[in-house]
C-alpha cells in the first residue's frame, strides 16, 4: 500500500467558512486552516488532494492554500447528502488507490517528531489495510464523536481490531457493544478526525447511496465503517496528539494556542498568557 492521495471534506453547512480563518502555525507564520490541513497531508507524503466542496467555492479555496495549490483537484458535492454522501463524490480521484481522509475543521498537534497524519499513514502502510486514528475519551463525550469498539491487537500497544462502529453512541450502547479491553474505566476509543481508507468503502458508500431514498436521503460515514470492519481487516490506532475542532465554540482559541504552545513563538505566548492571567484580581 502505497498513501499518495487523500480527500478533505469542505462542503458541510458549518465547515465552509472554517477553512478560511487565518491561525499561527507551529512554524509561526499565520495561515488559513485549510492550509494548515493540506500541509499535514503533505507531510504525510500525499501528492494530490481532493477538496470536495459547494459548488461555486472552488476559487475561494485554492487562493488559501498558497504554494500548494496545483496538488488541489475540486469534486463539488452538489446536494447536502451528508458526511459519507460527501466522501462518496471523490471516488473518480481516488480510484483503485487507498487514501488519507481529513476534515477541513480539525487540526493537529502530534506528540511525536512525526505528525498524527504521518503516524497514521505509517500504520496502514505496514500493516496494508485500513485504519482510522482514535483518541480514547470520556463517556459524557460520546454523544460527539463515532465510537469503535474491538480488541487490542497482540503485541502492540496503540492498535486495535475494530469489529464495532457506532456514531455517537448512548453510555449503554457503549458499554454493552464498544468496551475495549486495557482502557481507562469510563473511556472509549472515538474517531480522531482522520482516516487511511481502502477503496472498498467507495464500494460500500455507493451502496448506501443507492439506497438512500428509501432510508431518508442522507448517507453517513460511520455505518459504512461498520461495515467495512465486516468485509476487510481494518485496525483503529490511537495517535499520539491531540485534534481540535475549530467548529466548537472556543475552538479556534483553543486550537490557537495548542499551535502556539508546541510551536517556535511557545516562551512569547506563555510570558502574554502570564501577564493576562496576573492582570485578574
Amino acid at each position: 500500500m502505497k498513501i499518495t492521495k487523500a480527500v478533505i471534506t469542505a462542503a458541510g453547512q458549518n465547515q465552509r467558512t472554517l477553512g478560511f480563518q487565518t491561525l499561527v502555525d507551529q512554524d509561526g507564520i499565520p495561515k488559513p486552516a485549510l492550509r494548515i490541513v493540506v500541509e499535514e497531508a503533505v507531510r504525510a507524503g500525499v501528492e494530490d488532494v481532493c477538496l470536495v466542496v459547494r459548488p461555486g467555492d472552488q476559487e475561494a479555496y485554492a487562493a488559501v492554500v498558497g504554494e500548494h495549490a496545483a496538488r488541489l483537484h475540486f469534486v463539488a458535492q452538489e446536494e447536502p447528502l451528508g458526511y459519507g454522501h460527501a466522501i462518496w463524490c471523490a471516488r473518480g480521484f481516488v480510484g483503485d488507490d487507498a487514501f488519507l481522509h481529513l476534515v477541513c475543521d480539525h487540526l493537529y498537534v502530534s506528540q511525536e517528531a512525526d505528525s498524527c497524519a504521518q503516524q497514521l499513514v505509517k500504520v496502514a502502510v505496514a500493516e496494508d489495510c485500513a485504519v482510522s486514528a482514535v483518541q480514547a475519551i470520556r463517556e459524557n463525550l460520546l454523544p460527539y464523536y463515532g465510537t469503535v469498539g474491538g480488541p487490542r491487537v497482540p503485541g502492540r500497544q496503540h492498535l486495535y481490531v475494530i469489529q464495532a462502529v457506532i456514531e455517537k453512541p448512548t453510555p449503554t450502547e457503549a458499554e454493552q457493544q464498544l468496551v475495549v479491553p486495557g482502557l481507562r474505566a469510563g473511556h472509549y476509543l472515538c474517531f480522531f478526525g482522520m482516516h487511511v481508507l481502502t477503496p472498498t468503502i467507495m464500494e460500500i458508500l455507493g451502496e448506501r447511496v443507492a439506497a438512500a431514498p428509501a432510508e431518508g436521503g442522507q448517507v453517513w460515514l460511520s455505518p459504512a465503517l461498520g461495515q467495512l470492519a465486516v468485509r476487510e481487516r481494518y485496525l483503529a490506532f490511537e495517535a499520539q496528539g491531540r485534534r481540535y475542532d475549530i467548529g466548537v465554540k472556543y475552538g479556534l482559541l483553543v486550537a490557537q494556542l495548542a499551535l502556539a504552545l508546541n510551536g517556535c513563538d511557545r516562551d512569547e505566548v506563555l510570558a502574554q498568557l502570564v501577564e493576562l492571567l496576573a492582570l485578574r484580581r
